[in-house]
């Protein structure tokens, strides 16, 4: 089961978990899409637990992360 989460004040709020067979996709996409809108990045683990940045919500990730930017200058 691959899973959506956004990390939070609370600590992290699970959005949505899908399976390799389809279940839940379309309501991941959709969490992941509107996530996006509202200025999150998410970040996906790949093989090897490396992670990396992306765009698209990546159906064969364990786990995508959304975080909001970190804020300085």
């Amino acid at each position: 089961m691959s899973r959506l989460i956004r990390l939070d004040r609370t600590g992290h709020t699970e959005l949505a978990e899908w399976d390799a067979g389809g279940a839940g996709v379309e309501q991941a996409r959709a969490a992941f899409a509107a996530e996006l809108d509202h200025g999150y990045f998410a970040v996906a683990t790949g093989p090897g637990a490396a992670a990396e940045q992306v765009r698209e919500l990546p159906l064969d990730a364990e786990l995508v992360v959304l975080r909001r930017p970190i804020a300085g200058g």
